[in-house]
């Protein structure tokens, strides 16, 4: 199949203050550390040969400072990004706060791992994965994917398990296969797509950044 004249870009945002605590975020507005503002400056540098046409980002302010930091190093700060909801951050329920280690003391490694990787093991008062994608999903398809065939070069700057929804998606990943997939600090994976937003062709881009204690 013939694939989209635009690149998909895929970014996670850079490290922040509970990132560094290892602390469950969520939907928690939480800035982003020094080391952040670095690492930002780093994934622009890595995409300074590409134009960005499109960029797009989470309401949570981690994925704004990290947007406009790689914007301002790729030297195209003058994209206005937009800010939307389906790209917000799983939402933890009652972990949120909670420091990641102590819960895994507590409720031991399976579970912390379902917690973690799984695509619909529930929590509480929380969102599980499948529903990230059933948010996050619709959005790729109506919004991005007519984009990318039209030319544009789109960027979206959001979470590790939002983009790991989306990546499930374009990758046409199992339900159980999911959970051996991570978006690690770092990693840029950029995407040209078949007409329907699936995979044709993929590249990766790593910075090397000190991942946190996440």
């Amino acid at each position: 199949m013939k694939a989209s004249k635009g690149k998909l870009i895929l970014v996670r945002h850079a490290e922040s203050e509970w990132n560094a605590l290892g602390k469950w975020t969520g939907r928690t507005d939480v800035h982003l550390t020094e080391k952040g503002h670095r690492e930002s400056a780093m994934l622009g540098q890595a995409l300074q040969d590409l134009a960005i046409d499109l960029a797009y980002c989470s309401h949570q302010i981690r994925t704004l400072e990290t947007l406009q930091g790689l914007l301002r190093a790729a030297g195209q700060e003058y994209i206005v990004p937009e800010h939307i909801a389906h790209l917000n951050e799983r939402d933890y329920g009652d972990y949120t706060g909670l420091n990641k280690w102590d819960v895994l003391d507590k409720l031991g490694e399976d579970v912390f791992n379902k917690i973690r990787r799984s695509w619909d093991h529930p929590i509480p008062n929380g969102e599980t994965l499948q529903m990230v994608g059933e948010r996050a999903v619709p959005f790729y398809t109506g919004h991005i994917v007519p984009q990318l065939h039209a030319g544009k070069n789109v960027l979206v700057m959001s979470h590790g398990n939002t983009l790991r929804s989306l990546i499930k998606h374009i990758e046409d990943i199992s339900d159980e296969g999911i959970a051996d997939v991570e978006m690690p600090f770092g990693h840029i994976l950029l995407y040209h797509v078949v007409h329907d937003g699936r995979l044709h062709h993929k590249e990766r881009r790593i910075v090397d950044v000190v991942p946190p204690h996440a």
